[in-house]
């Protein structure tokens, strides 16, 4: 699948200490995909557990739009609340 990675995204992803490299590696190999909260059609979650450094590991959220072509990554960001939009068994 193709991805345009928004401006919007990479201003996010830079402000909040994610790299470019950890959201390709998302995106192509994502432990879990979800529709996103807003019910929107097409608005997808592609997320996994990062480890950011020693004890801190994070689910980084990768918000894509897949109802465009190529697809546009919106935004991103990561969370310890690992629990709360995990699907299924950590």
């Amino acid at each position: 699948m193709d991805y345009y990675l928004s401006k919007h995204l990479l201003e996010r992803a830079l402000e909040r200490g994610i790299s470019e490299t950890v959201i390709r590696e998302i995106l192509s190999h994502p432990e879990q995909i979800v529709d996103d909260e807003s019910g929107q059609i097409g608005q997808k979650v592609f997320q996994s557990r990062i480890d950011f450094s020693e004890n801190n590991t994070y689910l980084v959220r990768v918000f894509v739009n897949t109802e465009k072509e190529p697809s546009v990554v919106k935004s991103v960001y990561k969370t310890s609340k690992i629990n709360k939009y995990y699907e299924g068994e950590l």
